[in-house]
């Protein structure tokens, strides 16, 4: 009886996170949906494929790569994970490793001693729940130890095609400053960007903010002279009208 009622909620979810995501797109924003398509058919046009940089080779290695990425650097775990999957790249040698072992892989990252405990729990609970595959929907992907719905939808979208938003600090400073689909939590903007962004760039979105987050519109001093949607942006803070080239990046500059 549990199991049938568990099924049963977990269908009663899917079901009403597709339905959610059909809604008209009813959010407080200062973008038409003109504005808006044409903001992200330029981030379509800069960037065709654009990819995301955490470096992994299945889905087991993203789920872990984008679990030691919170409060550090894509490139601090790149450079952590590189010799860690050449001999750990399933739950079974990631156990196999042993939590120590692992944390001599990756204490250059912060809180490696409670990213070490998630990821060996995590390989455990894989094999023990789900035969030692990655889950492919989000309700399942957070049970997983250092597993949040930022982390659920990175693989859901990267590993598993899946057309979903993870807002990261990036994607919310953007939504924010942008005046976009401003919000007060990472949930908040999550639904909001959903219901806004044109289906048709919904699947890439989540990379075109996070890579014009990071190289365009950055924290601390946005260069919005190099922004391609300088003319559309609405943020009080912009202090640039014309919009720079519109070109497609070389690879070095997508990060790739």
């Amino acid at each position: 009886m549990t199991i049938a009622k568990k099924k049963s909620s977990t269908q009663i979810l899917k079901k009403s996170n597709t339905t959610s995501r059909r809604k008209p797109a009813r959010v407080k924003t200062l973008y038409s949906q003109d504005e808006l398509k044409e903001i992200f058919r330029r981030f379509s046009i800069q960037r065709p494929e654009p990819k995301g940089e955490l470096e992994h080779s299945n889905p087991f290695t993203l789920v872990v790569a984008v679990a030691l990425s919170a409060q550090a650097t894509d490139v601090g775990v790149n450079r952590a994970t590189r010799g860690l999957f050449e001999v750990a790249d399933t739950p079974e040698k990631m156990l196999e490793l042993g939590e120590e072992r692992l944390i001599g892989y990756i204490k250059t990252i912060g809180l490696y001693r409670n990213k070490a405990k998630n990821v060996i729990a995590l390989s455990q609970m894989l094999i023990d729940d789900f035969g030692g595959e990655v889950p492919r929907t989000r309700e399942e992907l957070i049970l997983l130890p250092g597993v949040g719905r930022k982390t659920a939808n990175v693989v859901m979208s990267m590993a598993f095609g899946v057309p979903t938003l993870a807002v990261d600090t990036h994607v919310f400073r953007i939504a924010n400053r942008l005046c976009l689909a401003p919000g007060k939590t990472p949930d908040e903007v999550e639904d909001r960007l959903v219901r806004i962004i044109p289906d048709e760039y919904l699947f890439h979105a989540h990379h075109w903010l996070i890579l014009h987050g990071r190289y365009c519109c950055k924290a601390r001093k946005p260069e919005c002279e190099r922004c391609v949607i300088a003319d559309l942006c609405k943020s009080p803070e912009k202090t640039c009208d014309i919009p720079a080239p519109l070109v497609e990046l070389p690879a070095q500059l997508t990060g790739e």
